[in-house]
């Protein structure tokens, strides 16, 4: 059993395409949406057009829609945190301790995303607090909306600067362990 798992762990994965197809699809889909808003959403709020602008509301709107879907309670949060550290740990130590070279691309596949995954939940978080005090009327439509935009513009370019070094990372990583094991072994 043990060693039928380490044989599928030990594939070839930096000298196949399909990894590379999906590391670069999983980064290219990663920026698309920030906190599940579409872009386009985003982009529309750049200069208010009256008071109740309605790119500003269709952005609060958005957000209201798909922020109470990204909150976690506590338990949930610790409960996912210990999974993913685990994982992650595992699959560090098979890959560059044991030298697989699946358990090394997935760690150089998953550890972004799981800091990608934290920043979001972390925006989710600030964005609900902006959302809350436009409900309430502290903040009005437009500055609710522009403080909403400027966060996930933020959070974009985060994630566009995030996705050129993991991936540059990655290739690097791959680069070396094809040099190293032309022939997979």
């Amino acid at each position: 059993m043990t060693q039928g798992i380490l044989t599928i762990l030990d594939s070839r994965s930096f000298s196949s395409i399909w990894f590379w197809l999906l590391l670069t699809l999983s980064w290219t889909l990663a920026g698309r949406r920030i906190a599940g808003v579409p872009s386009d959403v985003l982009g529309a709020v750049r200069k208010p057009k009256g008071p109740d602008d309605p790119a500003s509301l269709m952005l609060l709107d958005w957000l209201s829609l798909t922020l109470p879907r990204r909150q976690l309670g506590r338990a949930e949060a610790v409960g996912l945190m210990g999974m993913a550290t685990f994982v992650l740990t595992a699959l560090f130590i098979l890959g560059f301790f044991y030298g697989l070279e699946m358990a090394q691309a997935l760690v150089l596949l998953m550890l972004p995303f799981g800091l990608l995954f934290a920043a979001e939940m972390r925006l989710s978080h600030r964005l609900a607090g902006i959302v809350d005090a436009a409900e309430s009327g502290a903040l009005t439509v437009n500055d609710a909306a522009a403080k909403a935009a400027k966060l996930m513009r933020r959070q974009r370019v985060a994630i566009n600067v995030g996705s050129l070094v993991a991936v540059a990372v990655t290739a690097w990583r791959g680069a070396i362990w094809i040099v190293t094991h032309p022939f997979g072994f």
